[in-house]
Order: structure tokens, then C-alpha cells, then sequence
């Protein structure tokens, strides 16, 4: 028997069994649509088209779940070039998220690219597949991130490099700013948060511990309603930074957002750099 606070345990305010079964439908012919869409239309359009399109299947994936899109901040300007986002990591909702207020080709591990169905599909969108372990990649990515900037395409990325609840921060992995770095980019930090219908922030969007990614899309599908709010903080021009500096401006902008402790800061970088990052602020 489950836990009252296991999320995956029975609620009273989860949705009717009918409406579960319908949106479990349109999900799934949803999916159908993105698998034709990158399969046979992607190939076939320009970058901006694709980002388009992108941007619309996202929006519409968070209809069919109804989640509704809150945006806050410094929103990126749709023409925006040579920009890359950077955000707190919850739930594999997300890259759609992001997507949905800025189209964007994601960053992702390797392992990613053998799953099946999401991994074709994430491939022929674009996504970006990197081996952590291998730093000969490094110049790589550079390359790669370097041509799809070219291209006028966003760069989204998770510099935490895992999920959380939603109600704290893990230290921003450096090496993945290396190539906002060595492009000149524009850096957007953005924050994503997610409320429950009763305003609270709702446990049932993270992708953590034990839960299953089929579970998890059960979970979300049960809810009445979901606000998925994104804050994007004023951009950093990474051009003037270490990719030591570029995470720790970026990780003080997202935690300050959160309103969080900000983790490990000063002990990872020393009082030094610290303090040449908020003179250089």
C-alpha cells in the first residue's frame, strides 16, 4: 500500500477515469504527429521553419496535459541569435517548457540516443548528444554547438545535470558553459517552476527517485491542472568569462530567482573569483 504523500498514491482531486483515457489518446496520437513531423516534414525546411514547428508541438503537447504556460522575465526576442539557455532541471516536461516560450535544440547525454522511439525522435529534432566521460568531445560539441549558433537555432541545456523536486539547486557542472565560452553567446538563465491547481508547488511534476517515465506521464495526466511558470533572468554575454565564471553568474541568477541557497558557490570557485564575477557584473 502507498504512502498519502506518494504522489503516485490515489487522490480524491485526481481527474475522472474518461478524461485520463482521453488525454492519454490525444498524447499518444500527439506523439504519432511529432514522429511524422520530424521523420518526413524536418528534413525538408529551413532551421527557422523547424523552430516554428518546434515550438508549436510543444505548446500543444502542454494543451493536452493541461499545463498552462506562464512566462516571466527577460524573454528571449523570437529572432534572438547566438543564445543558449540555461535552466534549473525538474521533469522531463522541461525541454517543452522551454520550447514553448523559445523553441530550442537541447543538449543531452549519449544513452539517450539508444531509447526507443524517444531516442529517433530527439535525434531527428536536433538534440545535441554528448559523453560526459570523454573530454576528447569537448572540441566537438564546440564544433557542433558552433554550426547549429550558425544556423540562427537556440541551445538549451541543464547545467545540474539531473532533476530535482523543484525546491532547491545543485551546483552548475562548468564544463557544459565551455562552449557558450568559446562561441560568444548570450547566455539566458531561466527558472522553471511548477503549481498544483491549488497554487502550491506541485510534487507530481518531478522526475525523481524511483518513478518510471510511464509513470510519470500517468502521474501528470491525473491532474486537474498544472501552471508551468519559466522567469528568464536578464541575459550574460559569456564573451569576457571563464566557463568557471559564466556557471557561477548563471547558478547566482537561478538560485536568486528560486530564492534558494545557492549551492556551493564560493567553495568551488574561492572568495577570488567570486568577487571578480560581481565586479565584472
Amino acid at each position: 500500500m502507498k504512502d498519502a504523500r506518494d504522489p503516485l498514491a490515489p487522490n480524491p482531486n485526481d481527474t475522472h477515469r474518461l478524461v485520463r483515457i482521453l488525454r492519454w489518446t490525444r498524447l499518444l496520437a500527439h506523439v504519432a504527429s511529432g514522429l511524422l513531423l520530424v521523420g518526413m516534414l524536418y528534413p525538408r525546411v529551413s532551421p527557422a521553419r523547424r523552430a516554428t514547428l518546434t515550438g508549436w508541438w510543444a505548446r500543444k503537447l502542454l494543451r493536452i496535459l493541461n499545463i498552462v504556460l506562464s512566462v516571466h522575465g527577460a524573454r528571449p526576442a523570437p529572432a534572438a541569435r547566438n543564445l543558449i539557455i540555461a535552466a534549473n532541471h525538474v521533469s522531463w516536461v522541461d525541454i517543452f517548457v522551454i520550447s514553448a516560450a523559445h523553441p530550442a535544440r537541447f543538449i543531452a547525454k549519449s544513452e539517450i540516443r539508444d531509447w526507443p522511439i524517444a531516442g529517433w525522435l530527439s535525434d531527428r529534432a536536433g538534440t545535441i548528444f554528448i559523453r560526459r566521460a570523454r573530454r576528447s568531445d569537448t572540441a566537438k560539441i564546440n564544433e557542433v554547438m558552433h554550426a547549429v549558433l550558425a544556423e540562427g537555432a537556440t541551445i538549451g541545456f541543464f547545467p545540474e545535470g539531473t532533476t530535482t523536486g523543484g525546491d532547491r539547486l545543485l551546483k552548475f557542472h562548468t564544463s557544459l558553459f565551455e562552449p557558450a565560452v568559446a562561441n560568444a553567446a548570450t547566455l539566458a538563465p531561466a527558472v522553471i517552476r511548477y503549481r498544483a491547481s491549488d497554487g502550491e508547488r506541485s510534487r507530481a511534476m518531478a522526475f525523481i527517485g524511483e518513478i518510471s517515465f510511464a509513470e510519470s506521464v500517468g502521474l501528470i495526466i491525473r491532474q486537474k491542472s498544472t501552471i508551468a511558470e519559466i522567469t528568464f533572468a536578464p541575459p550574460i554575454a559569456a564573451s569576457g568569462h571563464t566557463r568557471r565564471e559564466l556557471a557561477l553568474l548563471a547558478e547566482t541568477a537561478v538560485a536568486n530567482i528560486l530564492n534558494v541557497p545557492q549551492p556551493h558557490a564560493h567553495q568551488r570557485f574561492g572568495a577570488a573569483a567570486a568577487d571578480n564575477i560581481e565586479k565584472s557584473g
